[in-house]
Formats: C-alpha cells, structure tokens, sequence
C-alpha cells in the first residue's frame, strides 16, 4: 500500500497545482494548460496501451461481453441520472423544474460523474498488488465499457446543445472502425512493446488527437472533432503480438513483468497522478462569487442562478458525491455466479474514482457556456472523489483481505 499512499500524495499535489497556479500567473495559463493536457493525454495512453496489450477476449463467449457492457452501461448510466436530478430538484428553485434549457445544460454538466477514471483505477490497483486478481480482470472490462459509454452519449449530448453535425457523425465512424481493427488483429501485430516504444506510441497518438481537435476547431469553433486517446490507444495494445523474455534456468516472463518495465511503469503512473490532478478546473473564485459574477455567462440558465453560503456548497459537494457513488453500486449485485459478494463489492468500490475524463466533461461544458453553482459543486465533486481515491482502494483492499485468489 505504500505505492497507493505515494500515489494518493501526488494526486493531491497535482490538485494543489491546479488551484494555486492560476493565482500566481494571473490566469494566464493558456501554454500551461495546453501542455498539461497532452502530457495527461500522453500518460494515459501510455497507461491504456499496457491494459490492451494484456486484454483478452474469449471470443467463443461473447454473451459474457454484452452482459458486462450492460452492466458498466448502467455504472455510468445511474451516477448520472441521480446527480441530474439532484441538480434540478434540489439545487434549482421549483420554477425551473420543467425548463427544458435547464434540463439540457444539467444533462451534459452532469455527466462529470458518469466515467470512472481507468488510468487511475488501473494505476491505483496495480499498486495495491491486485493486478492478478479477479477483480482487478473484471474492473478493467467495466471502466474501458464505462468509458466508452461515456464517450459515445456525448455525441447525442453535444447535439443538444449544438444541432446535429457531420463532425460528430465522423467520430462514430472512427470509433467504430477502431473496435473492428481490435477485434479482427488481436495480439497479431509484432511490434516492440518496450516502454521507451510505448512513450513514443503513446506521444505520436496524444499529439495526432491534439492536432485533429485543433485544426477541427478552425473548420468550426463550434463543433470541434476530438477522439479520446483512450480508445485509439488501447485498441493499439490489443493488436500488438504478446511477446516473452528469457528470465533465467530455462523460465519465459512476459516482457512487462521485467524490472525495466515494471520500473517504467511506475514511473509514467506517479507523473500521470500529478498530471490528473493539475487537469482538475480552477475552483478557487468561484465559490461566493455571487450571481453577478454568474450571469456574464450569457444564454446560460444555469449561470444565472446565486450561489449559496459556503456551508451549502459543502453540503451540495457532499451530497452530489455520495449519489454519484451510489449510482456505482449495480455491479455488486451481478455476476453472483463468479465471484464472492465482498469481490462484487469491491468491483462496485472501484469504480468510485473519477479523474481527467470527468474533468474533460465539466471542460465541455464550460465551452458551452455553462456555469454557476451547480458546475462550481461539481468540480468540487470531482476534486473531493480524486481526493479519496487511495481511501476507495485501501477499501477494497480491505474487502479482498480475506478472499482466496
């Protein structure tokens, strides 16, 4: 668990960053922020393509698979549907309770709390020493199902916001034709898959999205066309042919279980925490900022709502987060026939953490104008559950204590 402690420090000191740096620039951080992004999006790659190299599918069962993109589909489905009506029944005076505007703009602000963070959960995991567990196998099918999940209802949800356009057609097309290359090349492609590879792989697919999402803007503000790494990169671990090394007295290891790799790994996992927590939105400002600040958002309903007392806010933050993390639980009530009830339940724990995915949802939902105490509370949600994360672990570690693997 030291591992996890360590990890656990160095999310707070990315989250700290997060907050004190706009302060000490001025808020001038454009440069800053576009290379914490790609360095993120750089790490996480890295992270996703040693989860798709040592992915596996059982292609003579893939009922077993419709089951477990259901199951992950209601893990990020309930968290949202809950914080959404809690955003509007509880935060919002009844009068905008049928406001169709303020329906929309709590849909999209809201989704934050659907997708558990993989790269973090895989990391946080795996420094728990629970990578060869059951639940470790099920939690990484779960969190790329949750994530993708994610993704794909962001297309309808940007419609919302923007009409329907061809961009967002586009990235279906893409998507869908990377999950046809997975499943037709898995583990057939002999390329190196050492970890200076991997960074250079996971580089040339950080920079390619950047640079699509980028030159996508200058065809249209609007609507720009961003692929998340995650998918790209891990489709591009699964295609990649297993490859053994000679550990001694005749013995063959997978080439990421040397010491070189492993070392590696580490490496990329500890800077990626930092760089997680630096991608959280600044919240310092905004809490008591007062309806006046809220309303230059123009066209906004949710922006022109006051903001509450700080103790309100806090009871808000917790609230949003105990709800979302509720709405997490459905996994601890299915696959009975595999796994003891304290593995379900920890598969369920899990799924709590939430990092640079959420963020990048409350990051849309900036761009599209969306602002007041409801998105200020969820930031600080999200901070707060990025916060726990080593707490989530140490529990499910907690719960597996005991299980036979």
């Amino acid at each position: 668990m030291k591992k996890v402690v360590l990890y656990s420090i160095l999310l707070i000191i990315g989250l700290a960053g997060s907050q004190v740096l706009p302060l000490i620039t001025g808020g001038d951080l454009k440069w800053l922020t576009l290379s914490v992004d790609l360095l993120t999006m750089i790490g996480l790659s890295y992270i996703m393509i040693h989860v798709g190299y040592e992915f596996e599918i059982d292609k003579s069962n893939l009922r077993q698979y419709g089951w477990d993109y259901v199951v992950a589909m209601t893990a990020a489905a309930f968290p949202w549907i809950f914080v959404v009506l809690y955003m509007i029944f509880v935060m919002l005076p009844p009068e905008f309770w049928s406001n169709w505007d303020a329906w929309k703009e709590s849909l999209l602000a809201g989704r934050f709390a659907a997708p558990t963070s993989a790269g973090v959960l895989f990391s946080m995991l795996a420094a728990a020493g629970l990578g060869a567990t059951w639940l470790f196998r099920k939690a990484r099918i779960l969190a790329i199902f949750d994530d993708l999940d994610t993704v794909l209802l962001m297309i309808p949800l940007k419609m919302l916001m923007v009409g329907f356009a061809w961009q967002l057609g586009f990235i279906i097309v893409v998507m869908v034709v990377m999950l046809w290359i997975a499943w037709k090349w898995m583990h057939r492609i002999n390329i190196s898959i050492t970890w200076k590879s991997v960074l250079f792989y996971s580089a040339v697919i950080g920079i390619a999205s950047e640079l699509l999402y980028n030159f996508s803007k200058i065809v249209d503000d609007s609507i720009p066309i961003h692929i998340e790494v995650l998918l790209p990169a891990f489709v591009l671990g699964v295609i990649i042919k297993r490859v053994s090394v000679e550990s001694g007295k005749g013995r063959f290891t997978d080439i990421l279980e040397t010491a070189v790799e492993k070392k590696a790994s580490t490496i990329v996992s500890a800077v990626f925490m930092v760089l997680v927590g630096l991608n959280m939105p600044a919240i310092i400002g905004q809490v008591g900022s007062g309806v006046g600040e809220a309303v230059k958002t123009a066209g906004s309903v949710l922006a022109t709502q006051p903001f509450p007392s700080v103790g309100m806010i806090i009871f808000h933050v917790l609230m949003i987060t105990i709800v979302s993390n509720i709405g997490k639980m459905f996994p601890a009530f299915c696959y009975r026939k595999e796994a003891d009830w304290r593995e379900r339940l920890a598969v369920a724990i899990g799924m709590w953490p939430r990092g640079e995915v959420g963020a990048g949802v409350l990051v849309v939902s900036l761009g599209y104008g969306i602002g007041g105490p409801v998105v200020t509370v969820a930031m600080l949600s999200l901070a707060l559950n990025l916060l726990l994360t080593g707490v989530f672990i140490a529990m499910v570690k907690r719960l597996l204590k005991n299980v036979p693997r």
